[in-house]
């Protein structure tokens, strides 16, 4: 494999020194570039981008295109793994994803299948090794998978919810096929990840969106756990470098601290928890990644400015801080605003950084 030129986003994963924060966006390649959004009107879906290696290549490599960015993350859905189970998924215009055979009772997580990656989503496996020839040793490249637990929302609700009402009452009532069903969706999810890394993925992320919608108690059976169970199993070192783990808990607040202890390298914090909270709560044993609120993104350049300058002030001194909104950017946000963010990173970080 091609030698890394810009490893400063490796390093600030695993609390080593940097010359200034490394920057990347959650959804980097997505609806807010017309460069996305004229590929996928000519490819006609999400799924037609995401299922296509040179497509979803292409698609990677946008955002480096028009930004110094510290990363590049694959193109693709959380939903990859329950599609390649043969549960129907669709995307409904305004209402995103559906599953065609929800999965609610036992003969529905019995029937489960198991998943061979390179064989059921070879595609993603493709689209690894083409961004990586593609990348040239840039920048590092993200793989992701969603969590056991907020990709199971999806399977048993039947797809997006407000309440989780079906999924919420089988964990009280039916605890034992909710761990069956987890069982089996974090052993797909391992060899998944595993098979990302071994095509090339450089970095993982695990994006559990629906983890806070539980109680802490709750959280830890159904969630907590699964997540230990990924970082235990996934393939941690390749290419002679530690691949990082991140955890990303949309809302985790204070349980930050108990997802610090999992052995993760470091964890994703939205923008209700200030980084120099999430510091205390993680005791520095992880990096921290975040946290600006997608939504000074709609601002002026001038205010997105101060609010970068205010987060990384909240982070203040030291290595273990990669820059990032505290969740994806939003479709109507001007990519020159995006722009503004970034270089202001750049400008303001180094400072943080000096005689580390």
């Amino acid at each position: 494999m091609t030698d890394l030129k810009n490893d400063r986003l490796l390093r600030a994963y695993l609390r080593q020194p940097t010359d200034r924060t490394p920057v990347w966006m959650m959804r980097q390649a997505g609806r807010y570039l017309p460069e996305y959004r004229k590929l996928r009107a000519e490819a006609g879906s999400f799924m037609g981008l995401a299922t296509q290696p040179e497509l979803a290549c292409e698609v990677t490599l946008q955002p480096l295109e028009r930004y110094p960015l510290d990363g590049a993350i694959l193109f693709s859905d959380i939903l990859t793994v329950p599609d390649a189970m043969g549960l129907g998924l669709r995307f409904e215009t305004g209402e995103g994803p559906r599953f065609d055979r929800p999965v609610r009772d036992e003969a529905a997580v019995a029937g489960l299948p198991s998943i061979e990656p390179e064989e059921q989503l070879g595609y993603v496996m493709d689209a690894v090794r083409l961004i990586r020839r593609e990348l040239d040793g840039r920048v590092p490249l993200i793989g992701f998978s969603g969590s056991p637990w907020t990709v199971a929302t999806y399977m048993v609700e039947g797809g997006s919810s407000r309440t989780f009402p079906i999924i919420k009452r089988m964990a009280y009532e039916r605890p034992d096929l909710l761990h069956r069903l987890l069982d089996h969706l974090t052993t797909a999810t391992v060899a998944y990840l595993n098979a990302q890394v071994a095509a090339g993925a450089q970095a993982i992320m695990v994006f559990d969106t629906w983890g806070s919608v539980l109680t802490p108690a709750v959280y830890r059976a159904f969630s907590l756990a699964y997540l230990q169970r990924i970082v235990n199993e996934v393939t941690r070192e390749a290419d002679g470098r530690r691949v990082p783990v991140v955890l990303f808990t949309k809302g985790a607040g204070p349980l930050l601290d108990v997802m610090s202890t999992t052995g993760c390298d470091a964890l994703g914090v939205d923008w209700t928890t200030d980084l120099a909270d999430a510091r205390v709560f993680t005791q520095d044993r992880v990096a921290l990644q975040g946290n600006l609120d997608p939504s000074v993104l709609l601002a002026g350049p001038a205010v997105i400015r101060e609010e970068v300058a205010r987060v990384l002030e909240s982070y203040g001194r030291g290595p273990g801080h990669v820059f990032n909104l505290g969740h994806g950017i939003t479709p109507e946000v001007d990519p020159d605003h995006a722009g503004a963010m970034i270089e202001a990173v750049v400008e303001l970080s180094p400072a943080y950084h000096a005689g580390d």
